[in-house]
């Protein structure tokens, strides 16, 4: 099935179009009439790590005619000082760390920051000016300008650019590492950091786009993220290579054509991806993060934020092994293990739903019945160690997948998706806490061998989940809920050992939703497009297309949805998933 797919989905904000502006002149225009008038003014730009603040200094700061300019980062640390504080929390792994619970300040020496704060003090006229990370340390700011980033825009200037880590001078060391720097210490400190800064920021830079950015007042921005928290929307999904991937998003979703596969899409990993914000004739891009971090109650729910906080705990992605490869074969920690090894209060429980699978396609789930883990563990270690292949008919269940077979995986269950398989991955967010037990023997795009660790899965692999065990509890565990005329609602899941519950509704007449005060994520699994609306009138209509994830706000309640598109004579379908209560 073809689709419209949209690649770059928008919230238009209504009511600011003359609060953002497009180029660096416009900026400056707007930043220089702001700092005029005063006999003294501070103007400070707090940076996101990775904003390239050569351009920031080339063309920002060069044509403010400043009394005095300071770079913060001239207080911080330096890079073994760093290293030092951190030890703990980087570890000698390559993946994993331990979450940090740092505060911003801890990385500056406050003898240099008191310094600065000195030098700001005794400017008696004229404009000063600090920049770069953590510049709001220094002073409150009479004028505050946050310059934001994408985690994914910050991903792609490790791989292709060369981007260190934040005073670690790294630009040469391997991309997992520095990965892994970013997911467990720098993006946590510094969204502890930004919160409150967005909070009251008088204006929002989005420098995610070199030598091109756009500018929004801080109340714009905020009204935005207001609206976005009162209708469904979606975030930007972004699409990367991968050893194992296929071709099926390729066709399907129109990508490059030149690429030679896509192996992942994240769709709705609020952590990850982007959000981008119409302001008339200008789009801002920030992350999507930003919108869970400042508004996390009409999003997530009451009862949702009293148990995560400011974390969106469901994630959707897709999976393509489409003319491709196995994913590799794997398990994730059971609850107790990553609150003790990696400081992360919850884990990755997860499913496979099938969008699409060649004949032949299987999925690997749980163990074979009978068979001796340590000599499973045995054959995995002399596998890792190049000696033989990992047997896994002898050891794995191999299970035919087919459309619209959905497969729950808890955390413990030995899994991975087989080749020849499009999955929509229906998964609770902390996605990087993944054990690969086994790998098949392939090399990274990097050309390195792929991370194995075997010492971890081996503590959490859930022996008891063999071959009756995971039919009788795993696979396509489907209930009719409910149904009326031209609908029918079925539960399909999750495990009672995963908090995300799942429905689907099969339709051709329109259906009504709500949700029941808690954030729900939807994808149209069949069907080439459909209309969300409010019942109401609260919120325009939105118009989701096959395969699209959208997410709707706790604070939405009622909504219903519409067949549309030239395919409305067969049943569409959707599938939903919220935080059980």
């Amino acid at each position: 099935m073809q689709t419209t797919y949209n690649k770059f989905p928008e919230v238009v904000v209504q009511g600011y179009d003359t609060q953002a502006w497009q180029g660096w002149d416009s900026i400056t225009s707007v930043l220089n009439t702001r700092v005029s008038g005063l006999t003294k003014r501070v103007l400070v730009v707090d940076c996101y790590p990775g904003v390239r603040s050569d351009e920031l200094e080339q063309r920002l700061l060069a044509t403010l005619n400043a009394a005095l300019v300071v770079n913060i980062e001239s207080a911080r640390l330096g890079k073994e000082a760093l290293h030092d504080l951190l030890a703990r929390n980087l570890t000698d792994d390559r993946v994993f760390g331990v979450l940090s619970c740092h505060q911003l300040v801890e990385f500056f020496d406050p003898d240099k920051l008191n310094q600065i704060r000195q030098r700001i003090a005794s400017v008696a006229e004229g404009l000063v000016v600090v920049y770069g990370p953590g510049a709001a340390l220094a002073h409150p700011g009479d004028i505050l300008v946050y310059a934001d980033l994408p985690r994914w825009e910050i991903q792609q200037r490790m791989r292709h650019h060369g981007l260190s880590n934040w005073g670690a001078e790294n630009p040469d060391e391997d991309i997992l590492r520095r990965y892994k720097r970013a997911f467990f210490i720098e993006w946590r400190v510094f969204d502890r950091h930004k919160t409150p800064l967005l909070k009251r920021a008088d204006f929002l830079l989005d420098s995610t786009v070199e030598n091109a950015p756009a500018m929004v007042s801080g109340d714009a921005l905020r009204a935005g993220l207001q609206q976005t928290t009162t209708q469904p929307f979606r975030v930007v999904p972004f699409f990367d290579p991968g050893v194992w991937g296929g071709q099926w998003m390729k066709q399907q979703f129109d990508l490059d054509p030149a690429a030679p596969n896509y192996a992942w899409c994240f769709d709705c990993v609020p952590e990850e991806n982007s959000l981008l914000l119409r302001f008339g004739a200008v789009r801002i891009e920030i992350p999507s993060q930003d919108l869970v971090l400042l508004y996390p109650r009409p999003l997530l729910g009451e009862k949702v934020h009293a148990r995560f906080g400011a974390e969106f705990p469901i994630r959707f992605d897709f999976l393509d092994t489409i003319d491709g490869q196995n994913l590799s074969f794997q398990v994730h920690p059971l609850t107790e293990y990553i609150q003790q090894q990696f400081g992360m209060h919850y884990t990755q429980d997860e499913s496979y739903y099938i969008l699409a699978a060649q004949p032949g396609a299987v999925v690997y789930l749980g163990t074979q019945t009978g068979i001796e883990p340590q000599a499973m563990l045995d054959d995995l270690r002399a596998a890792e160690r190049g000696e033989k292949t990992f047997d896994d008919a002898r050891f794995v269940n191999q299970i035919p997948a087919r459309q619209h077979d959905h497969f729950l995986i808890p955390a413990g269950t030995v899994h991975c998706s087989g080749a020849g398989t499009m999955v929509l991955e229906i998964s609770a967010t902390p996605y990087i806490f993944t054990f690969k037990l086994w790998d098949w023997g392939r090399l990274g795009l990097d050309g390195l061998p792929r991370p194995v660790h075997l010492e971890h899965g081996e503590r959490v692999i859930d022996w008891q989940r063999d071959t009756q065990w995971v039919y009788d509890n795993l696979v396509n565990r489907i209930e009719p809920i409910a149904q009326g005329e031209g609908w029918r609602e079925e539960r399909t899941g999750m495990h009672e050992r995963e908090f995300i519950e799942t429905r689907r509704h099969w339709f051709t007449a329109p259906v009504i939703h709500h949700t029941q005060g808690g954030v729900n994520v939807l994808n149209l699994v069949e069907g080439t497009e459909a209309i969300v609306d409010s019942p109401s009138g609260a919120f325009a209509p939105f118009t989701v297309r096959y395969a699209e994830t959208f997410i709707i706000p706790a604070a939405v309640g009622e909504y219903r949805i519409t067949p549309s598109g030239n395919s409305v004579d067969r049943p569409f379908a959707t599938i939903k998933a919220w935080v059980r209560g």
